[in-house]
């Protein structure tokens, strides 16, 4: 059984998050702040972290930030009734995984914390697979019904990176740091000209698209995940 914490202030929505997770068989922790959080982290394994973005003492901002820094890497849900692109954008630089807005909807926040969940033990596997697609981080292996991909190795990362996170997007600069390293001097045309050769080797796998955000960067969408 998952162990989700919710840190929530609102003690209505709180309990509303609680009574959900326990009717879909998970074990949920329960914190009003981000100092509270930490405690319950210090004490208790959690698979999960759900947290609201307006809080006293410490908002979700400032938790998602410290644990990042402290190398925490724990799936992290934020949820707020801030809902412009800056807000999200700020969420998702400090590490945050997903994003929902107020007034939530609880079964789409189940079906997200399905999806985290799957991600984050793909991740620890160090396997990604996206219905019949296969990537292996170990051996550098794309395979998708007994067909292998050929990619050379900044193709497969940068491919790995898209797919690890999908709708989440990219820059050109993030991208060649965790690709290329902080220290290269690639350009941002060094990353479009992977990103082409990824879209001509893979043209006939219907799992994903790679989206181009015109004057910003990449993101990488999930088409039929299921089939």
């Amino acid at each position: 059984m998952f162990n989700i914490l919710v840190v929530e202030d609102d003690k209505n929505l709180r309990k509303l998050m609680v009574t959900c997770l326990k009717r879909n068989d998970y074990n949920p922790y329960e914190a009003t702040n981000g100092i509270e959080a930490l405690d319950v982290l210090d004490q208790n394994y959690i698979d999960l972290i759900i947290s609201d973005i307006m809080m006293p003492e410490m908002d979700g901002y400032e938790l998602t930030k410290s644990l990042r820094e402290a190398k925490y890497d724990v799936p992290i849900l934020l949820v707020t009734a801030k809902s412009t692109f800056k807000d999200k954008e700020e969420g998702f630089s400090l590490g945050a995984d997903d994003y929902m807005v107020k007034p939530i909807d609880i079964d789409e926040m189940i079906l997200r914390v399905k999806a985290l969940l799957k991600r984050a033990k793909a991740t620890n596997e160090q396997k990604l697979q996206i219905g019949k697609l296969i990537l292996d981080y170990h051996q550098l292996l794309v395979e998708r019904d007994g067909k292998n991909y050929q990619l050379a190795q900044k193709e497969f990362y940068l491919l790995y990176k898209l797919l690890s996170t999908p709708d989440t997007i990219f820059t050109r600069q993030e991208l060649i740091e965790e690709v290329w390293g902080l220290e290269n001097d690639s350009d941002y045309r060094t990353v479009d000209v992977h990103i082409k050769r990824i879209r001509e080797k893979m043209n006939d796998v219907p799992e994903f698209e790679i989206i181009t955000i015109r004057g910003i960067g990449y993101k990488a969408i999930i088409k039929e995940e299921g089939k």
